[in-house]
């Protein structure tokens, strides 16, 4: 989830049919995202590392990455138990993306449009989205790879 700065019901939910790991890119479909629009998220290394290593041999597109023991998605409760054994001493989940969006604008020197972007937040008004035609997957995959 860090690694994408995706919402945690994107990434339980996520299937191998979504990621093309060559492009290394990860295309949410509108139906999956919160504002109903088609989401592409660049992969860096490390989350490509991550996907190469729990890829099966036999993964279907409609397989999920990272299932239940029940091949359902992996529940929000199974998350942060991994994290609370990983460090009792209080992340969570749903810190992510806000420490995604602060470590942006503390930390770097990219555009805060591009953490929007990252975010899969509307920005601006709706006469200025209408304009904006690109998602910056370009620019948002070196931000992804800082």
């Amino acid at each position: 989830m860090i690694l994408t700065a995706a919402r945690s019901g994107e990434t339980r939910r996520l299937s191998w049919g979504e990621v093309d790991l060559a492009a290394a890119l990860w295309t949410i479909p509108a139906e999956r995202m919160k504002a109903g629009r088609l989401h592409r998220v660049p992969l860096a290394a490390p989350a490509l590392a991550i996907l190469a290593a729990v890829r099966p041999d036999c993964a279907g597109p409609s397989d999920l990455v990272f299932p239940s023991r029940a091949e359902t998605p992996i529940s929000d409760m199974a998350r942060a138990m991994v994290l609370r054994g990983a460090d009792p001493n209080g992340f969570t989940i749903h810190r992510f993306r806000s420490s995604f969006r602060g470590w942006v604008t503390e930390e770097t020197d990219f555009p805060g449009v591009l953490a929007e972007a990252a975010l899969a937040h509307l920005v601006g008004d709706e006469t200025a989205r209408a304009y904006r035609r690109g998602d910056t997957l370009e620019k948002r995959r070196h931000l992804m790879d800082a």
